[in-house]
C-alpha cells in the first residue's frame, strides 16, 4: 500500500499538471481548485511515506529498471519540497496570472519531476526527472512568451544548465562500462577509472543544476521570469536539486581521490564570489539569485566534506527562507512596480506584517541566532573545519558576506521613504499599491519554517537525524563556534547599518556576475558561432559546390533522357498507337462484311424455314390426316430401302 502512496505522489501532480496543459482556456475556472488540491494531497502524502519508507521498482529495459525509494534522506527533503510548492502554489493562486491553467500545469509538472528526483534509486529514474525539470524550467522563466527578453532568458537558462547535464548521460555511460549497474547506491563501486569518469559526470551535471562556477550566470538571466517560479525553481526545487544530487551521491565521492575536495572547494569559493556579486547587486530579485548560488556553495560544501546531516538540514532550511523572500520581493514588484532597491526603501514601513515576515527571512539569511540557518551553517562548518581549516575560513568569510548583502537590503526596506523613493515607483511594470490578505498566508507559514528549522542542528535531532543517514564521526560544533558565529553575523550588521549612512561599498568587479555572461559568450558561445562559420563556409563551399555539381548532371542526364523520350519512345508509342487503329479498322469492317452479314442471311434463311413450316397449319382436319398417312408412307419406302 505505501508503494501505491508513492506512486500517487508522483502521479497525481504530474497527471493533473498535464491535463491542466492540455485541456488548455477550457480549464481556466477550475485551474486554481485543481493545482491546490494536487499540491495538498501530495503534501500530505510526502508526510506519509516518510514514515512508511516505500520501495517502488517497474521494469524499464533489461538491467535498468525504474525506481523509487524513500531513505532517510529523500525523507528529509521530500516533504519539505512539497509543502514549499504548496505554499508558493497558494500564493501564485492570489496573483491575476495570464493562463493559470498553463501557468500551474507546468509548475505541477515539475514539482511531480522533481518528487521523482528526491526518490530515484536509478540513473534511468534520474535522468528521465533531469530532463523534464530542465524543460520544465524553460517554459516557466519564458512563460510570458511574447516578450523576447523573457524567452532568452529562459533559452539561456535551459542552454547553460543543458549544457552541465551531458554529464550525467557520460556517466551513465561510464556506469554500464564500469560494472557498477544502474543502481545510484553502486555507483561507488565501479571499476577504476570508470568511477572517475562517473564521478566527473554527475559533477557536472550537479554543479549545473545548482548555479554553482562555473554555471552561475544563468541565475542571473532566469530572474526575467515570475517571482513565483524564482521562489520554487531557486529555493526547494531544480537549483536545490543539484545540491542534493551531490547529497546523495556522497559516497562515490568520498570513494575517489580528488572529488569530494573538488565538490568542497567549488562549493566555498561560489559562496565567496557569489557572496560578493550579492553584495554588488542593486535590484533585490538579482540580489537574491547571486545569494542563492552562494547560499547553495555551502550545500556544495557540506556534500564535499561529509556532512551529509548539516547539508541536508541546510537545504531545507534555506528552501523556506529563500522561498519567503521571493515571495516578497513578488509581492512589493506587483505593489510598487519596481524591484530597484533604491525604490523599495520604506516598503516594510509601508505593510509593517510583510515587512516582519521579510526581516525573519533576512536575518535567518544572515546567519542570526536563533533563526534556521544559524546553527545548520555552524553545523556543516565544524565539519569543514576538521576536513581543512582554510575551507573553514573560506566558508566563514561567505557567512559573513551573507550578512553583509541581508542586512544591506534589510536596512533599505526598513528605512524612510522620499521624494526620490517615490519617483522609482511603477518604472518595470504598473503598481497596484496593495498586498492582499491572502497573499500573507503563505509568507507566514514560510516565515515559521525560516524561523524555526533551525532545530535540525540541535543535538537531541541532530544526532537520531544522523544516524539515520548513516553519518557517523562527523564534528558538531560547540558553544564557542556558535556563540561566535552569532556574534560575527550581528556585527556584521552593526558595520553594514554604520556603513549605509556613508555609502556602503559597491564591488564594481562584481556587479556584473563576475563576468561570467560574457566568458561564457567567449568560451562557449563564439567557438560555436566560430564553428558555425566553419561548417557554413564548408557547406557553401563543399557541400553545396558538389551537390551544385550533382544538380547539374541530374539536368543533364534528365535532358537526355528527355530527347530519348520525345525521338525515340514517343515515336514508338505513335506507331504502335497507329498500327493499333488500322487494325481496329480493318477488323471493324470485317466484322460488319463478313461477320454481321452471314448472321443477317442465316437469320432469313430461318425466316423462310419458318415460313413453310407454317404453311401446312391451316387447321383442317382433314388435311392433318392427309399429312400423317403421307409421313407413314413416307418412313415406310425408307424402311424398306434400308433393309
Amino acid at each position: 500500500m505505501s508503494g501505491l502512496y508513492l506512486a500517487l505522489l508522483v502521479l497525481l501532480p504530474a497527471a493533473s499538471g498535464i491535463s491542466l496543459c492540455l485541456v488548455g482556456p477550457r480549464a481556466r475556472a477550475a485551474a486554481i481548485p485543481v493545482s491546490l488540491t494536487a499540491a495538498t494531497v501530495t503534501a500530505a502524502l510526502a508526510v506519509v511515506v516518510t514514515v512508511t519508507r516505500p520501495v517502488l521498482e517497474m521494469p524499464f529495459i533489461a538491467g535498468a529498471p525504474i525506481g523509487l525509494a524513500v531513505d532517510g534522506l529523500s525523507a528529509l527533503v521530500l516533504p519539505a519540497v512539497a509543502i514549499v510548492t504548496l505554499l508558493v502554489l497558494g500564493f501564485a493562486a492570489t496573483e491575476e496570472t495570464e493562463s493559470p491553467e498553463r501557468f500551474h500545469g507546468l509548475m505541477l509538472v515539475f514539482a511531480a519531476a522533481v518528487a521523482v528526483t528526491v526518490t530515484a534509486t536509478t540513473l534511468p529514474t534520474l535522468l528521465f526527472a533531469w530532463e523534464i525539470m530542465g524543460a520544465m524550467s524553460w517554459a516557466l522563466i519564458g512563460f510570458q512568451w511574447r516578450d523576447d527578453r523573457r524567452v532568452q532568458a529562459g533559452l539561456v537558462a535551459f542552454t547553460m544548465t543543458r549544457a552541465g547535464d551531458l554529464g550525467l548521460y557520460l556517466a551513465a555511460g561510464a556506469a554500464l562500462i564500469g560494472g557498477a549497474g544502474p543502481e545510484l547506491a553502486d555507483l561507488s563501486a565501479a571499476s577504476s577509472p570508470w568511477r572517475d569518469v562517473i564521478a566527473a559526470g554527475i559533477i557536472t551535471a550537479a554543479l549545473g543544476k545548482a548555479a554553482q562556477l562555473p554555471f552561475s550566470s544563468w541565475l542571473s538571466r532566469a530572474m526575467e521570469g515570475p517571482s513565483t517560479v524564482s521562489a520554487l525553481l531557486h529555493s526547494a526545487a531544480m537549483v536545490a536539486m543539484g545540491g542534493y544530487l551531490l547529497l546523495r551521491v556522497a559516497p562515490l565521492l568520498e570513494a575517489t581521490s580528488w572529488a569530494a575536495m573538488t565538490v568542497a572547494w567549488i562549493g566555498a569559493i561560489t559562496a565567496l564570489l557569489l557572496g560578493a556579486v550579492a553584495v554588488a547587486q542593486r535590484d533585490l530579485k538579482q540580489l537574491l539569485a547571486a545569494s542563492t548560488a552562494a547560499q547553495m556553495g555551502f550545500v556544495v560544501l557540506a556534500a564535499g566534506v561529509g556532512s551529509i546531516a548539516g547539508g541536508a538540514g541546510y537545504l531545507v532550511a534555506h528552501a523556506s527562507t529563500k522561498a519567503l523572500l521571493f515571495l516578497v520581493a513578488g509581492a512589493w514588484l506587483a505593489a510598487l512596480g519596481t524591484k530597484q532597491l533604491s525604490a523599495l526603501r520604506g516598503a516594510a514601513r509601508r505593510w509593517p506584517l510583510v515587512g516582519v515576515l521579510f526581516t525573519v527571512g533576512t536575518l535567518s539569511l544572515a546567519g542570526v541566532a536563533p533563526l534556521s540557518l544559524w546553527a545548520l551553517k555552524d553545523e556543516l562548518l565544524a565539519v569543514a573545519l576538521k576536513t581543512n581549516p582554510v575551507l573553514y575560513i573560506v566558508g566563514l568569510t561567505a557567512a559573513a558576506l551573507s550578512a553583509i548583502y541581508s542586512g544591506k537590503v534589510l536596512f533599505l526596506v526598513w528605512g524612510r521613504a522620499d521624494a526620490a523613493t517615490e519617483a522609482g515607483y511603477d518604472a518595470e511594470q504598473p503598481g497596484t499599491r496593495r498586498i492582499g490578505r491572502w497573499e500573507r498566508i503563505p509568507l507566514i507559514a514560510l516565515a515559521a519554517g525560516a524561523a524555526l528549522l533551525g532545530i535540525l542542528a540541535l543535538p537531541p535531532v541532530s544526532q537520531p537525524l544522523k544516524a539515520m543517514l548513516g553519518e557517523t564521526g562527523t564534528a558538531t560544533p560547540g558553544m564557542l563556534e556558535l556563540v561566535g558565529s552569532a556574534v560575527l553575523a550581528l556585527a556584521v550588521l552593526a558595520l553594514v547599518a554604520f556603513g549605509l549612512r556613508r555609502g556602503l561599498p559597491q564591488p564594481a568587479w562584481a556587479a556584473n556576475w563576475l563576468g561570467l555572461e560574457k566568458a561564457v559568450h567567449l568560451v562557449l558561445v563564439r567557438p560555436t558561432l566560430a564553428l558555425s562559420e566553419s561548417l557554413a563556409r564548408f557547406d557553401d563551399g563543399i557541400l553545396d559546390r558538389g551537390l551544385h555539381r550533382l544538380a547539374r548532371g541530374g539536368v543533364t542526364g534528365a535532358r537526355r533522357l528527355g530527347r530519348f523520350d520525345d525521338v525515340r519512345l514517343d515515336a514508338a508509342v505513335e506507331a504502335t498507337a497507329r498500327a493499333g487503329t488500322f487494325a481496329g479498322s480493318r477488323a471493324a469492317r470485317a466484322d460488319d462484311r463478313g461477320v454481321d452479314g452471314a448472321v443477317e442471311g442465316l437469320a432469313r434463311q430461318l425466316r423462310r424455314l419458318g415460313t413453310l413450316a407454317r404453311r401446312p397449319q391451316t387447321g383442317q382436319i382433314h388435311q392433318y390426316y392427309a399429312q400423317i398417312a403421307i409421313a407413314v408412307a413416307a418412313v415406310f419406302v425408307l424402311i424398306l430401302l434400308v433393309r
